[in-house]
Protein backbone atom coordinates (compact mmCIF):
# COMPACT_ATOMS: atom_id res chain seq x y z
CA UNK A 1 0.00 0.00 0.00
CA UNK A 2 1.31 3.39 -1.04
CA UNK A 3 1.17 6.30 1.17
CA UNK A 4 -0.15 9.06 -0.86
CA UNK A 5 -0.89 12.69 0.16
CA UNK A 6 -4.79 12.02 -0.23
CA UNK A 7 -4.85 9.13 2.49
CA UNK A 8 -2.72 11.30 5.02
CA UNK A 9 -5.33 13.73 4.93
CA UNK A 10 -7.79 10.89 5.24
CA UNK A 11 -6.42 9.75 8.37
CA UNK A 12 -5.82 13.24 9.78
CA UNK A 13 -9.71 13.99 8.96
CA UNK A 14 -10.69 10.27 10.04
CA UNK A 15 -8.77 11.01 13.21
CA UNK A 16 -10.09 14.81 13.16
CA UNK A 17 -13.80 12.92 13.60
CA UNK A 18 -12.92 10.26 16.22
CA UNK A 19 -11.32 12.55 18.87
CA UNK A 20 -13.98 14.97 18.41
CA UNK A 21 -16.90 12.59 18.50
CA UNK A 22 -15.56 10.85 21.60
CA UNK A 23 -15.31 14.45 23.06
CA UNK A 24 -18.70 15.54 22.13
CA UNK A 25 -20.05 12.39 24.39
CA UNK A 26 -17.39 12.22 27.11
CA UNK A 27 -18.26 16.19 28.20
CA UNK A 28 -19.95 16.92 31.07
CA UNK A 29 -21.09 20.57 29.83
CA UNK A 30 -23.67 19.92 26.87
CA UNK A 31 -22.52 22.98 25.28
CA UNK A 32 -19.50 21.89 24.49
CA UNK A 33 -20.76 18.60 23.32
CA UNK A 34 -22.24 20.86 20.77
CA UNK A 35 -19.13 22.37 19.84
CA UNK A 36 -17.47 19.02 19.55
CA UNK A 37 -20.43 18.00 17.22
CA UNK A 38 -19.80 20.92 15.18
CA UNK A 39 -15.85 19.54 14.59
CA UNK A 40 -17.42 16.41 13.76
CA UNK A 41 -19.19 18.01 11.26
CA UNK A 42 -16.41 20.00 10.01
CA UNK A 43 -14.47 16.86 9.07
CA UNK A 44 -16.98 14.52 7.65
CA UNK A 45 -17.19 17.83 5.43
CA UNK A 46 -13.60 17.73 4.70
CA UNK A 47 -13.65 14.21 3.94
CA UNK A 48 -16.68 15.13 0.82
CA UNK A 49 -14.71 17.91 -0.37
CA UNK A 50 -11.54 15.45 -0.47
CA UNK A 51 -13.89 12.90 -2.50
CA UNK A 52 -14.23 15.67 -4.87
CA UNK A 53 -18.32 15.97 -4.15
CA UNK A 54 -18.26 19.48 -3.70
CA UNK A 55 -22.21 19.89 -3.39
CA UNK A 56 -22.78 17.09 -0.90
CA UNK A 57 -19.44 19.47 1.14
CA UNK A 58 -21.29 22.11 1.08
CA UNK A 59 -24.07 20.84 2.18
CA UNK A 60 -22.33 19.52 4.67
CA UNK A 61 -21.11 22.77 5.78
CA UNK A 62 -24.33 24.95 5.17
CA UNK A 63 -27.23 22.43 6.63
CA UNK A 64 -25.77 20.36 9.32
CA UNK A 65 -22.68 22.23 10.45
CA UNK A 66 -24.15 25.63 9.97
CA UNK A 67 -28.52 25.62 10.59
CA UNK A 68 -28.05 22.22 12.71
CA UNK A 69 -25.28 23.49 15.26
CA UNK A 70 -27.20 26.37 15.49
CA UNK A 71 -30.71 25.21 16.64
CA UNK A 72 -28.95 23.03 18.92
CA UNK A 73 -27.18 25.65 20.43
CA UNK A 74 -29.98 27.87 20.45
CA UNK A 75 -32.66 25.10 21.92
CA UNK A 76 -29.27 24.25 24.34
CA UNK A 77 -29.35 28.21 26.08
CA UNK A 78 -33.47 28.36 25.89
CA UNK A 79 -33.94 25.26 27.54
CA UNK A 80 -30.77 25.05 30.25
CA UNK A 81 -30.13 26.94 33.22
CA UNK A 82 -26.83 28.41 33.92
CA UNK A 83 -24.28 26.04 34.55
CA UNK A 84 -26.09 22.70 33.90
CA UNK A 85 -23.66 19.57 34.13
CA UNK A 86 -24.66 16.06 32.93
CA UNK A 87 -25.81 13.79 35.84
CA UNK A 88 -23.31 11.37 36.70
CA UNK A 89 -22.93 8.13 34.99
CA UNK A 90 -23.95 4.78 37.29
CA UNK A 91 -22.01 1.92 36.92
CA UNK A 92 -24.77 -0.11 34.91
CA UNK A 93 -25.15 2.86 32.41
CA UNK A 94 -21.50 2.56 31.61
CA UNK A 95 -21.16 -1.11 31.30
CA UNK A 96 -24.36 -1.08 28.74
CA UNK A 97 -22.76 2.32 26.64
CA UNK A 98 -19.77 0.17 26.35
CA UNK A 99 -20.93 -3.17 25.49
CA UNK A 100 -22.81 -1.30 23.15
CA UNK A 101 -20.01 0.27 21.84
CA UNK A 102 -18.28 -2.72 21.29
CA UNK A 103 -21.19 -4.30 19.48
CA UNK A 104 -21.20 -1.43 17.22
CA UNK A 105 -17.86 -2.29 16.64
CA UNK A 106 -18.01 -6.18 16.23
CA UNK A 107 -20.36 -5.65 13.59
CA UNK A 108 -18.53 -2.46 11.71
CA UNK A 109 -15.46 -4.26 12.00
CA UNK A 110 -17.90 -7.98 10.44
CA UNK A 111 -19.37 -6.03 7.90
CA UNK A 112 -15.95 -4.47 6.84
CA UNK A 113 -13.78 -7.66 6.72
CA UNK A 114 -16.60 -9.93 5.12
CA UNK A 115 -17.15 -7.85 2.03
CA UNK A 116 -14.65 -6.93 -0.81
CA UNK A 117 -14.70 -3.28 -2.00
CA UNK A 118 -13.66 -3.25 -5.26
CA UNK A 119 -12.17 -0.17 -6.10
CA UNK A 120 -12.91 0.04 -9.88
CA UNK A 121 -16.54 0.30 -8.88
CA UNK A 122 -16.02 3.76 -7.19
CA UNK A 123 -15.94 6.94 -9.40
CA UNK A 124 -14.65 9.99 -7.84
CA UNK A 125 -16.74 13.05 -8.47
CA UNK A 126 -20.62 13.81 -8.62
CA UNK A 127 -23.72 14.61 -10.80
CA UNK A 128 -24.45 17.91 -11.89
CA UNK A 129 -25.81 20.18 -9.27
CA UNK A 130 -28.88 20.83 -11.93
CA UNK A 131 -29.47 16.92 -11.85
CA UNK A 132 -29.12 16.87 -7.91
CA UNK A 133 -31.73 19.70 -7.68
CA UNK A 134 -34.66 18.42 -10.06
CA UNK A 135 -34.18 14.87 -7.91
CA UNK A 136 -34.41 16.63 -4.78
CA UNK A 137 -37.07 19.32 -5.38
CA UNK A 138 -39.18 16.85 -8.07
CA UNK A 139 -42.78 15.68 -6.89
CA UNK A 140 -42.28 12.12 -8.60
CA UNK A 141 -41.35 8.89 -7.59
CA UNK A 142 -37.62 8.99 -5.69
CA UNK A 143 -37.63 12.61 -5.51
CA UNK A 144 -37.95 13.93 -2.44
CA UNK A 145 -39.88 17.54 -2.15
CA UNK A 146 -42.24 15.83 0.43
CA UNK A 147 -39.67 14.96 2.85
CA UNK A 148 -38.44 18.20 2.40
CA UNK A 149 -41.29 19.70 3.63
CA UNK A 150 -42.17 17.42 6.20
CA UNK A 151 -38.53 17.68 7.84
CA UNK A 152 -38.71 21.63 7.68
CA UNK A 153 -42.40 21.14 9.38
CA UNK A 154 -40.40 19.11 12.44
CA UNK A 155 -38.05 21.52 12.78
CA UNK A 156 -40.65 24.73 13.35
CA UNK A 157 -42.24 22.64 15.58
CA UNK A 158 -39.14 22.05 17.80
CA UNK A 159 -38.03 25.51 17.48
CA UNK A 160 -41.69 26.35 18.59
CA UNK A 161 -41.35 24.13 21.09
CA UNK A 162 -38.35 25.22 22.50
CA UNK A 163 -39.77 28.60 23.12
CA UNK A 164 -42.65 27.17 25.00
CA UNK A 165 -40.42 25.67 27.16
CA UNK A 166 -37.96 28.66 27.78
CA UNK A 167 -41.32 30.63 28.23
CA UNK A 168 -42.26 28.46 31.33
CA UNK A 169 -39.71 29.41 32.98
Amino acid sequence: MEITLDLIVFLVLAAFIVVSSVMAVTTKRILRSATYLLFVLFGTAGIYFQLNYSFLGAVQLLIYAGGITVLYVFSILLTSSQGDHAEKLTNSKMFAGLSASAAGLVICLFVTLKNKFVPSHFEHGELEVRTIGHALMGTEKYQYLLPFEVISLLLLACIVGGILIARKR
